[in-house]
This record gives C-alpha cells, structure tokens and sequence, in this order.
C-alpha cells in the first residue's frame, strides 16, 4: 500500500477515452470512476458532481500494467521512476533464484551472489519475506510482490557449496521456502544456469516445488539451458510440474543462437501438449531479440564453487584456467560477435561500454574467452553482457503466443543497462502493435494485466472493474513507443499521459509525480 499519509481525490472521472479493460475484450467507449483507493464504475454512468475530472477524448484508459518479471529488488525500495515512466504500477522480484532474504549471518555471501543483477552496496539482505515485504510495502511508485530466490535460500543454509545436499539441510531449506510463502511471497523462482542453483538435482527442486503447490502459488524458473540443452530443459520443468502440480512459469522462453532457433517451435509444441493435457504451465518474454546478464553465466557454474573469490583462484592455475576455458568456448551458443559489454564494476575499464568480447580481443590481441577471463578478474566478478539471442520470427512467435505474458526482465548496471528498462511496455503497445500489427492493443494490454496477475495471483489488479484496486493508465494509442536503444537505452518512454495507483497520480503528462 501506498503511505497513509498520501492524500486522495475522493472521486476521479477518467471522461471520454477508449477503455481496455485488461482482460482481452475489445475497446470499448466509456468512462471509468475511482473513489480513494478503489475502481468505482466502469462503462456509461453520470459524472459525479464533485469529480475531478480528467479529459481522456483520443486516449486509452487500461489499467495499471505489471512488470512479472523484474531485477529491481533494492531500486523498488528506492522509489525509481522509470518503471512508472512506462505506466507499470505493479512488479514482480525475486526472479531466476536471487532474492534479498533470506540473509545469511554473513551478508556478504548474498550480496557477492545478487549484486550483478541488483547492482547493490553492501547494506541490504533481510531474514525473512514479512521483513523484505513490509519494507517494500512503503514504495511510492510500484507496488511490489516477491518470490522466493533458490538461489538465495540455499546460500542462507549452505553458502556456496554444490551438488547433492544434506537431509537436514534440506528440511531447512523446505521450511524456510513454506514459511516465505505463508508470510505473503507469491511463489519460488530458480536460475538453473547460476551456481549454486545450477548444481540442484532433480530431486531438491521436486521437493521444494511440492511446498509451492501445497501453498498454491507459483513455481518460475530460469531453466537449466535456453540453446543447445533447450530441449532438455524443457522437458525437466514439465516433468517438475507434472509431478508436483506446481503451477509453472517459464522465465523469458526463447531459442538462444543461431544454431538452435529451430528447436523453439518444438520446445513449444512440449508446452502446448502439457497445457492441453492440464499442466499449468505458461511463459513470460520481452519484446527484444537480445538478453543481458551477468558475464560469469557463460562459464561452466562448478568453477564458481566459493562463489567469486572460489572462480578468481580457479583462474590463476593454468590448467583450471585452460579447463574453463575450453568449457566456456565449447557451449558458447551466441559467438563472441553478438556478445557486448554493458556493465563493469569500477572506472578503470568502461570505455569498453557497448564494445563486443570479439572486437576488445582483437584490440588486445588476446584470445576472446582471454578477454572474459581479465575482465572477471579486474573487476572482481561483476561485469554485466548483453547478448544477440534470439531471431525476429521467433520473437513475434513468442509475443504473440497465448501462453505468454511480456515482462521486462530489467535491472541496473554500472554501465548501459538494456533498453528494455526504460521501453519494454511502450515499445510492445507501439512497435509491436501498432506499427508492426503483430497483435492488437486489447491483447498487448492484456498481457501485462490481467494476464500476470492469474499467473502469478496477484488479487485485485489488472483489470479495470469495480472492486479492483485504482491502478489507471492513460495512454495515446497513436504516439506510445520506446526510442530507447541499444546505443541509447535511457530515453524515455512516450504516450504515457497520466499513471494512477491506488488511486494516487504517480504519473502526470508524462513526469513523475
């Protein structure tokens, strides 16, 4: 919830505009009343007299949009405008296993497993959901929900140890996953390519899926390969699915490099036939052919064993350094080409900002996995990529799917973060709707509201109708986009006229409120 201390138009009139009401149905004329925190009317109705009211004639009035897939665990308890810019209200964090509970003793396990993706200092970490969500309930721009990262729960039992785990240690990890739940997280996410989550076996993660289903929230994961093992891991999340009941979301499905685009069409058919045969299962994607994460992904994850300190001392013996290596280039999907640097940790190496591994190698005359390798170790392990994944075919076929939702997947860097922080809603209710045609507006809307919402059962938010919270955006159906670029990635959004939470502007002619 917003501060109390916040103060409310009683009733708001969002007059004359072209309502999308979240749930797919077509546009339709009419007005739409918020009364404090609440969706009072929707459709044709007379316009209070003492209503503020606000001329929406030529715009779209949808409601609040829910980024299900965010990296801004800390920024949200910052109050960053650039997720409001977009006309988002709602969030989800605690994505592909990193969370920001439970803290172990020792903060600075968690903080050297999250801080490259949550661009982090060294004072956060929580011990539990309640305390992690209480704070964030005090964000005055984007409501905030939380699953619960393997990742983490597995540092805070056994920091960076791999592999089989012991019972006891397992039991814990059970308890701690069911009471996160109870305490208000809305599920459990994995990130199955980062140690130490990479190193699960099957039979943790059915374990800890079957606490998920018990609580009936939402098992997300970043799966265990999206490229050459796509099929694989594809084939393992159902499995999990179909033996615990878990309700599964695949995290930003995609067929990554050149060499396995094929393989999405068949990865989907698995899906398809699992929801036609009562899985629940779905997916989520952003609207841009190329990822970002942090530069270690590409290394086998057993050489993270110690976590950064334990991968640093692998790469000063030579023949653990040359193991790696060939490791590193062996399952490399996308080519050093199509692999930039977005992101480092100190100053000393930035101008290589927006440069690929394969043109810093030739400027250095070192090998490219070389290059990874100096840059792990000049800057202590965070060093963040943007990759060139994905095909424009298969990326309409996964936008325009049924089963997926469009999310941003954004986070912070020390650098140039990906565009899709600043651009993912406008560029999919513009570029991808408007101008390429690729789906119309009532279906965009719908996934990222209401959409989101049921999978990840989120109560009272994306849609406009009585009851729901007052979460509005008015948007200029003919103007809204993203410029923001991979070259220039912090333009602002445009179209995005006015943004309403719970009732209160966070958002007025396109400035923060």
């Amino acid at each position: 919830m917003l501060d109390s201390r916040q103060i409310y138009v009683n009733n708001i009139v969002f007059k004359g505009g072209t309502v999308i009401d979240g749930t797919g149905a077509a546009p339709v004329s009419g007005d739409v009343l918020i009364s404090g925190q609440s969706i009072e009317r929707v459709g044709a109705f007379e316009t209070p007299v003492d209503a503020h009211v606000i001329d929406c004639r030529g715009l779209a009035v949808a409601p609040g949009f829910i980024d299900s897939h965010s990296h801004l665990d800390l920024q949200v308890l910052e109050n960053h405008a650039d997720k409001v810019a977009q006309g988002v209200t709602a969030e989800v964090v605690g994505n592909c296993g990193f969370s920001s509970y439970p803290a172990p003793a020792n903060r600075r396990l968690l903080h050297d497993f999250a801080n490259g993706l949550f661009c982090g200092g060294t004072d956060w970490g929580w011990p539990s959901a309640g305390a992690y969500l209480e704070k964030a309930a005090s964000s005055t721009t984007t409501a905030v929900f939380s699953l619960v990262g393997h990742g983490s729960l597995r540092i805070a039992r056994v920091g960076y140890q791999l592999g089989q785990l012991a019972e006891r240690d397992l039991d814990w990890m059970e308890q701690k996953l069911s009471e996160s739940l109870a305490e208000g997280a809305c599920g459990f996410s994995t990130g199955l390519m980062y140690s130490p989550g990479a190193s699960a076996p099957f039979a943790e993660l059915e374990r800890l899926c079957r606490v998920v289903a018990r609580h009936q929230k939402t098992y997300a994961t970043h799966m265990r390969g999206y490229g050459d093992r796509l099929i694989e891991a594809v084939d393992e999340q159902l499995q999990l699915a179909r033996r615990t009941g878990c309700r599964l979301q695949i995290s930003h499905f995609q067929a990554v490099g050149p060499r396995n685009w094929n393989k999405q069409a068949v990865a989907l058919e698995k899906i398809e036939n699992a929801r036609a045969q009562g899985v629940d299962v779905g997916f989520d994607c952003y609207p841009y052919i190329a990822g970002s994460t942090v530069l270690t992904q590409l290394l086998p994850q057993w050489s993270l064993a110690g976590g950064i300190n334990g991968l640093l001392a692998k790469l000063t013996d030579d023949a653990e350094r040359k193991r790696i290596a060939v490791e590193t280039e062996a399952s490399l999907e996308q080519g050093w080409t199509n692999i930039l640097i977005a992101g480092l940790e100190t100053p000393a190496n930035r101008d290589l900002v927006g440069q690929t591994i394969a043109t810093i190698a030739t400027r250095r005359r070192r090998e490219p996995v070389e290059v990874v390798f100096d840059l792990i170790q000049d800057e202590h392990g965070r060093v963040n990529m943007l990759e060139m994944n994905q095909s424009e075919a298969n990326l309409r076929q996964t936008i325009c799917h049924p089963l997926s939702c469009i999310m941003s997947d954004g986070f912070y860097v020390k650098g140039r973060p990906h565009p899709r922080l600043y651009g993912t809603f406008p560029l999919l209710l513009g570029e991808m709707s408007r101008e390429r045609g690729w789906l119309t507006l009532a279906t965009a809307v719908h996934k990222i509201t209401e959409k989101p919402a049921h999978r990840f059962s989120i109560p009272k938010r994306g849609r406009l109708e009585r009851g729901y919270f007052a979460d509005v955006v008015v948007l200029d159906p003919e103007t809204v986009n993203s410029s923001a670029s991979y070259e220039n990635p912090t333009l602002q959004p445009r179209g995005i006229c006015h943004v309403f939470r719970n009732g209160v502007k966070v958002l007025s002619e396109g400035v923060s409120a």
